[in-house]
């Protein structure tokens, strides 16, 4: 039984480190980060983070449910108004080319699973929500808040990756970075699970809205929407 499930162990392992290494070349490389994703999806670490995020009723909830939003058609996002959560969403998504669902597909087959297509699902509306733009800094920002709801370990990867690279390549930049690390995971820590909302059923309340319910203070972030 040890030595059937050793070649799964090292190529899964096989799999973070790979990722690992594309990520310190370049932060930008989505596919590496669903590759530590997969790696990572069996590891006690992951384990523990569904069993920390299961503790909150609303996400539990949610989780048993299995709540997979449509994915959505962002041009009939563009005719709500102006304020609308949809309408700000589809206004980012428009303004950096980026197709809702075109995020590598994974099957749900169990919590662990749910959890980590729901987070693939929904990271730009957290975006969106939490004020983080899409800049090195601001994905640096978002995964320190992402660390803070959930406890999953690959914001720690990110984040690790993102503190190496500013050390040996842009080191002038490490006060900021630290600080949009403390804002992420202050942030993080303080509101609402953000997990356990239904963002697609509600595109059409305002965005001040969302972040008024959720307790998001965008004076603790240093980027903008």
């Amino acid at each position: 039984m040890l030595l059937t499930a050793l070649p799964r162990l090292n190529l899964r392992s096989l799999m973070v480190i790979r990722g690992f290494i594309s990520l310190w070349m370049n932060l930008n490389q989505v596919e590496s980060v669903f590759d530590i994703v997969e790696g990572m999806r069996y590891n006690n670490a992951t384990k523990l983070a569904a069993n920390y995020l299961k503790t909150k009723p609303e996400v539990e909830e949610i989780i048993n449910e299995r709540y997979v939003g449509a994915t959505p058609n962002l041009d009939v996002l563009l005719e709500y108004p102006e304020e609308s959560l949809g309408y700000i969403y589809a206004s980012h998504m428009k303004k950096l080319g980026f197709t809702p669902g075109s995020y590598r597909k994974i099957k749900i087959e169990d919590d662990i699973s749910y959890i980590l297509f729901r987070m693939r699902q929904t990271h730009d509306i957290w975006h969106v929500v939490t004020g983080f733009d899409t800049s090195q800094m601001g994905e640096l920002g978002i995964q320190s808040f992402s660390l803070a709801q959930t406890r999953l370990p690959m914001p720690v990867i990110l984040l690790a990756g993102g503190l190496f690279r500013t050390i040996f390549q842009s080191p002038e930049l490490l006060g900021t970075l630290l600080e949009q690390l403390t804002s992420g995971y202050t942030m993080g820590s303080k509101v609402k699970p953000l997990f356990a909302q239904k963002w697609e059923a509600n595109w059409e309340k305002p965005l001040s809205q969302w972040r008024e319910e959720l307790g998001i203070n965008l004076l603790h972030t240093c980027v903008s929407d």
